[in-house]
């Protein structure tokens, strides 16, 4: 493991909701260049852990730190301005806005010209937009309405959405959620090959435990809300607590 300061940091988080605890004492780190998976089965905490860590939720204990910045109080467009790259479960782009237009919301937030994005959004950052949707492979499409893309495509989007804050690191949730296993395959190859050009750890919830162990280069396992394991994707696959955790599937 790096021995470098890390992009982001969490420190004994806990999460309850009246008498459930959804995340417990929770504590790991993500430093440059890791793909790290964050996975469990049902109701381990995992989305609980990812609005944490974004901001959508406060924990009742614990911090979070983005690059030695402690923001654990802090709503997630700071967390954006500091870097923080996010996509999430449900599909969040405008339907009823071009693919290009999604983009150019997305610049125009992340500069902090959101008040007058409706009304600007069609002739603001054109360029820019036009050349995030190439590196997602979306230009050829760039003016058809977000709410016609297939799930894939809306996902690319999302992703170009994401980058166009700039993001030092990216955290997304179940990103190939609603996608059979090739489409998802193709879709975590695409992002890891835009991840290692652009030099972005990523930080991503998946269920299909066959996708995680083929992307990530580091995963962490949690159940009932507490930390199982935190290793590499092979030592993560024999382990016999994370088997059991899993009903004996096949990992």
């Amino acid at each position: 493991m790096s021995t470098a300061a890390p992009v982001l940091q969490a420190t004994s988080l806990s999460k309850s909701f009246g008498d459930f605890t959804a995340v417990s004492d929770v504590s790991f780190a993500v430093h440059a260049s890791e793909s790290l998976a964050i996975i469990g089965p049902n109701g381990a905490g995992k989305s609980t852990l990812f609005d944490l860590l974004t901001g959508r939720k406060r924990p009742d204990t614990g911090d979070v730190r983005l690059f030695g910045e402690t923001v654990t109080r802090q709503p997630p467009w700071h967390r954006v301005r500091r870097g923080l790259g996010r996509s999430f479960q449900v599909s969040s782009v405008f339907p009823s806005y071009t693919v290009q237009q999604n983009v150019q919301l997305g610049l125009m937030m992340a500069r902090g010209r959101a008040w007058n994005m409706w009304r600007s959004a069609a002739a603001t950052m054109q360029s820019e937009a036009a050349e995030l949707l190439e590196r997602v492979g979306l230009a050829a499409k760039r003016g058809m309405l977000a709410g016609t893309l297939g799930h894939g495509d809306q996902r690319s989007l999302e992703l170009a959405v994401a980058l166009s804050t700039s993001p030092k690191i990216l955290l997304l949730d179940e990103p190939t959620a609603g996608m059979g296993r090739a489409e998802s395959a193709e879709c975590l190859a695409h992002i890891r090959t835009i991840a290692q050009r652009e030099r972005i750890p990523i930080v991503f919830v998946e269920h299909d435990t066959h996708i995680v162990f083929s992307f990530a280069t580091r995963v962490i396992v949690l159940v009932n809300g507490k930390l199982l394991m935190d290793g590499t994707p092979e030592q993560v696959r024999r382990d016999e607590r994370v088997k059991e955790a899993y009903f004996g599937e096949e990992l």
